[in-house]
């Protein structure tokens, strides 16, 4: 599976039960990458795109467990330890402020390889990063 995440820079993803942040772009973003796959996310989720109406959304309290090889699973509110094994592939758009968090994702990067990163500018922030990692190859 494909997970895609949303942090402050301290990897904080959710305060309080509210997310950290929202942005239209990001949603955009994360609705073009799931063209062609299934979009796996939490009820909690739901009301982020509710406007889109993506035919490919399974809205799910179990989505990690149901996701399959490529899905993409937009998570905000669900630790992933115990799923590492599944992850093909981290997406982490990253806000570049410090906010306070509850939750944070709770994945180590450094057991991951950075394969790609962009800055653009949201809707709601300036700039926002976005960092793209794949397991690391064990040779």
């Amino acid at each position: 599976m494909i997970v895609i995440v949303c942090t402050e820079d301290r990897g904080g993803m959710l305060f309080n039960n509210r997310r950290v942040s929202k942005d239209r772009t990001v949603i955009q973003k994360i609705l073009e990458l799931s063209e062609g796959k299934k979009l796996w996310i939490h009820p909690f989720s739901e009301k982020l795109f509710e406007q889109e109406h993506p035919e490919n959304c399974c809205v799910d309290e179990n989505f990690l467990e149901k996701a399959g090889e490529g899905d993409i699973c937009f998570v905000e509110n669900q630790s992933l330890k115990g799923t590492e094994g599944r992850i093909e592939k981290l997406i982490v758009f990253g806000w570049n402020r410090a906010y306070p968090f509850d939750l944070k994702l709770d994945l180590d990067l450094n057991q991951m390889e950075k394969t790609a990163e962009e800055e653009f500018a949201g809707y709601s922030h300036e700039k926002i990063t976005r960092l793209q990692y794949r397991k690391k190859d064990r040779a």
